[in-house]
């Protein structure tokens, strides 16, 4: 075939085990075109209908599921392969050592181990769970490889390798009656349980900023400092919320809330920069990690330029 087989293979998986385009594209961080044209390009060539297009999905076909088992397995014999190579070159062990903030817990950051793990699947991880400040120290005193944080601080110790700004919006269930709405003012949401984030989390105080610059004080409210409940109670149509993109990205990606993001003068959105320490010489596998969060962070990206 003309594209690498390996693109289309993970492409390929990604639609038989979702039975949908956009979800595979929402799991591979990558437009739905572009998993269509490979598929389309793939039954081209070979000459078959791999998938059966139904009205709530595709289905693989007799010769889908054949190429299906037949993909799966090439791939491990490819892996074994890969390990031979990497032995070649003196690469057959390492360990990776990370921060980041519970908020990343989720998304990209593990799309990247998820990679790491099927391509190089002999590496051991070493993984720190902290606020910001804590992620920034270590990687500044060498205790980790690279780390994710919020809002990084200027620091002549601390180099940003890449990072990613998220928007702030209003977050509700799908049947929520403002989820249709091109803009959401607060004077929309008076009726509603806001969810709001308390201490200690980030985005508190933007939240909070948000209310007195607007001098909105909701009527009925819930506090919480558990990003997680609000969003399951948020998807069970209880209220609406304020909260950056960064904390909803999975439940936006399983299409269970709606996330409208609000444009204001002076709003500053929340940053996610990937760190390093300038003087550490980092590992050749943590060097594959960083390469393809970097390229998962610039997939998010794209993707909040088209909210």
């Amino acid at each position: 075939m003309n594209t690498p087989f390996s693109r289309f293979s993970e492409y390929f998986i990604a639609v038989a085990k979702t039975g949908s385009l956009r979800k595979a594209a929402d799991q591979l961080f990558i437009s739905v075109s572009a998993v269509h044209r490979q598929i389309a390009l793939a039954e081209e060539e070979l000459g078959i209908v791999l998938f059966e297009r139904l009205p709530h999905g595709l289905k693989l076909t007799l010769a889908g599921e054949l190429l299906y088992a037949d993909v799966l397995k090439w791939q491990k014999e490819f892996q074994q392969t890969r390990i031979r190579f990497d032995e070649i070159q003196g690469f057959t062990r390492g360990t990776i050592e990370f921060g980041l903030i519970s908020a990343l817990n989720d998304g990209f950051v593990m799309q990247s181990m998820q990679y790491m793990y099927e391509h190089y699947p002999w590496i051991n991880f070493n993984i720190r769970v902290a606020d910001s400040e804590i992620v920034a120290k270590k990687v500044i005193e060498a205790d980790l490889d690279f780390g994710l944080i919020l809002n990084p601080k200027s620091h002549q110790h601390l180099e940003v390798l890449h990072f990613l700004e998220l928007p702030l919006g209003f977050v509700m269930g799908k049947s929520h009656p403002l989820a249709q709405a091109e803009k959401i003012y607060f004077s929309d949401t008076l009726n509603d349980n806001h969810f709001i984030p308390a201490d200690p989390l980030i985005i508190h105080d933007y939240v909070q900023a948000l209310y007195k610059h607007h001098q909105f004080i909701p009527a009925r409210k819930t506090e919480s400092n558990d990003i997680r409940l609000m969003n399951t109670l948020i998807k069970a149509n209880t209220g609406i919320g304020i909260f950056s993109y960064l904390d909803v990205l999975p439940y936006v990606e399983r299409d269970e809330v709606v996330f409208k993001p609000i444009s204001e003068k002076g709003l500053h959105p929340l940053t996610i920069a990937l760190c390093v320490a300038p003087r550490r010489q980092i590992s050749r596998v943590s060097q594959l990690m960083i390469k393809h969060m970097i390229e998962q962070m610039e997939a998010l990206k794209s993707k909040v330029q088209q909210l």
